[in-house]
């Protein structure tokens, strides 16, 4: 795949991986990114001046729908879609319904690329080359008990993305996943006892290496043995992951 010369959108893009991946992009290539906060937004665009910005609020479906119709409108050559934005929240589920208040996991992590993809898909198979990038989480492969809504969306975004890459095998869109390690970000910070994580700026790094190969499962760092422990030795990594 191409990495320059693209119109590209990123979700959740004023942070963490996404920022990340909007400063591996923004040389070369036109960068939409989005996001909830309006300040996180505009401390990107200092940051990387070159960026568009648009404010929207992906729990929402209508929002969803509002952030395709600005971009198809105002960028035609718009051509790869970057489902990253997410959220990672504990959750006891001896507290019952209780436990689920608050921000939606399901809504942010899955429903939303999932909606975001099918509104664009028509529009980008439109384009000579196109590609829909979705980011998942070697937690997706191994989950963290204390994190099971967060663990489980990643799976399912993992096997969405293999189905719609079948779907799109004869299209002119490729089908990328992205499954980062434990990352240096506010997503998960706090969330584990002994916090470990890498640069996200290494794993964007990584990850547009993997794309430019067209290497369609970019797994990266300890993602790599999570996503093999999953296949070989799934009870041992599990046991090992919910120790700390």
């Amino acid at each position: 795949m191409k990495i320059s010369g693209n119109t590209i959108l990123i979700t959740g893009g004023a942070t963490g991986i996404g920022l990340a991946l909007a400063e591996e992009f923004v040389n070369g290539n036109e960068v939409i990114i989005c996001g909830r906060r309006k300040n996180t937004l505009e401390e990107a665009k200092k940051k990387l001046p070159k960026l568009h910005i648009k404010e929207c609020d992906l729990t929402k479906p209508e929002e969803r729908k509002a952030l395709f119709d600005y971009v198809t409108s105002n960028f035609r050559n718009f051509n790869i879609l970057v489902n990253n934005a997410g959220i990672q929240r504990r959750i006891d589920l001896k507290k019952g319904i209780d436990a689920l208040q608050g921000e939606d996991e399901i809504e942010i992590n899955f429903k939303a690329p999932v909606q975001l993809s099918a509104l664009f898909i028509p529009f980008l198979l439109k384009q000579k080359e196109a590609a829909i990038i979705n980011v998942s989480s070697g937690l997706g492969f191994v989950p963290i008990a204390s994190m099971p809504i967060y663990c489980a969306t990643k799976a399912a975004i993992h096997y969405y993305t293999l189905s719609l890459r079948h779907q799109l095998k004869d299209t002119s869109i490729k089908v990328f996943e992205i499954i980062p390690p434990t990352t240096d970000t506010e997503l998960d910070k706090g969330q584990r006892k002994n916090y470990r994580g890498v640069p996200a700026l290494d794993v964007a790094k990584a990850a547009v290496k993997g794309i430019e190969q067209d290497e369609f499962e970019v797994a990266i760092g300890e993602a790599v043995g999570l996503r093999e422990q999953s296949k070989t030795g799934f009870d041992e990594a599990f046991k090992r992951l919910n120790s700390y």
